[in-house]
């Protein structure tokens, strides 16, 4: 390794076509603070980070683009990539311990903007917020007595997963008065007890909740997590909130319930193909709320996911370890332990 300085090298996708921060502050300047810190955006904005994309690079400040074990081949000075967001689906985890790279991603950024957007777009769900608003603009008011809606006072809510962003989701949805469930085979009695829901099993839940949140990452385990067969569970009046990943619910099957009315209503800020396909179904239906992956996006998101990596960045810079770390076993290879240590003894040169 060479240089004097700890390179950061931050995905294009960060910017707009016209070469804004589409985010605004995300806390790049901190990165400025430090000596010998520095950073750029890389050349091109790609979907899959090539080797050619990431050389010269101490660490990577990550949006969208997949990590490969391509990306990684013969790089022997990369020690980080810190994932702008809580989900790493697109950085292969096992490539980046091979080789002695560490990868973060930033939980208490997206806690409360994300509980904050599934909360609106429950209420937007269960009010018909969208309808009502198409109705009015159309100049069809009197057909609002066709589009009632449910009012979520003692009806259950069952979320799916009890991590950081659905623990405080459910303090968000404390003062309405529902009864709250949960599945996650990852949580005691106990800790779902603390957070205000009752543990039980995917089917059960399924079966008693009017509401359904999804709150889980995508791995293979939870892939179609949400079925033809789980879907038709569902009560007819029920709602399904998945602002998570996409592929847990199996699109098609999704389609075919709302078409069939097996559930009544779906709110969708995440697809299995992104961008949707314009010709999908499920922007032609009335029952469903659309959003672009991005109704959590807020400042409050932006420098709080931002801040978290900046800070990762400059915790390896320093030579230490960072917090929120997805992979703590690549901190025991011997290459990764080389890089922290030329990284502790620059800083103190």
């Amino acid at each position: 390794m060479t240089g004097a300085e700890f390179r950061v090298g931050v995905t294009r996708d960060f910017l707009t076509p016209d070469g804004r921060l589409g985010f605004g502050d995300i806390g790049l300047g901190l990165l400025e603070e430090v000596p010998r810190v520095t950073w750029s955006f890389l050349s091109e904005d790609v979907t899959e980070l090539r080797p050619t994309d990431v050389a010269g690079f101490d660490a990577l400040f990550v949006l969208g683009p997949r990590v490969t074990p391509a990306t990684l081949a013969g790089n022997d000075r990369l020690t980080l990539v810190a994932r702008f967001g809580v989900g790493y689906d697109t950085v292969d985890v096992p490539a980046c311990t091979e080789h002695g790279v560490l990868l973060t991603i930033s939980p208490d950024g997206v806690r409360r903007p994300m509980a904050v957007a599934t909360l609106t777009a429950m209420l937007a769900l269960s009010h018909r917020l969208v309808v009502k608003d198409g109705l009015t603009r159309a100049g069809r008011w009197h057909d609002r007595l066709d589009w009632m809606g449910t009012g979520l006072t003692g009806r259950t809510l069952g979320v799916i997963g009890l991590g950081n962003i659905a623990r405080e989701f459910l303090r968000l949805v404390a003062p309405l008065e529902m009864d709250t469930l949960a599945y996650d085979p990852y949580t005691t009695e106990e800790q779902a007890e603390l957070a205000g829901a009752e543990l039980v099993a995917l089917d059960e839940l399924l079966t008693r909740s009017d509401v359904v949140s999804v709150h889980c990452a995508l791995t293979e385990e939870t892939r179609h997590l949400l079925d033809a067969t789980r879907l038709a569970t569902m009560g007819p009046g029920s709602l399904l909130l998945n602002l998570s990943r996409g592929p847990i619910v199996d699109e098609r099957a999704l389609v075919h319930a709302l078409r069939e009315g097996v559930i009544a209503g779906a709110a969708l800020d995440v697809f299995e193909q992104e961008p949707i396909d314009p010709s999908n179904e499920l922007l032609t239906m009335d029952e469903v709320i659309v959003t672009p992956h991005a109704l959590g996006w807020t400042d409050e998101l932006a420098w709080g996911n931002g801040s978290s990596a900046c800070r990762s960045i400059l915790e390896v810079a320093a030579g230490r370890i960072p917090q929120h770390l997805v992979n703590p076993e690549a901190a025991e290879h011997p290459r990764l332990v080389a890089r922290l240590r030329h990284h502790a003894d620059r800083r103190d040169r």
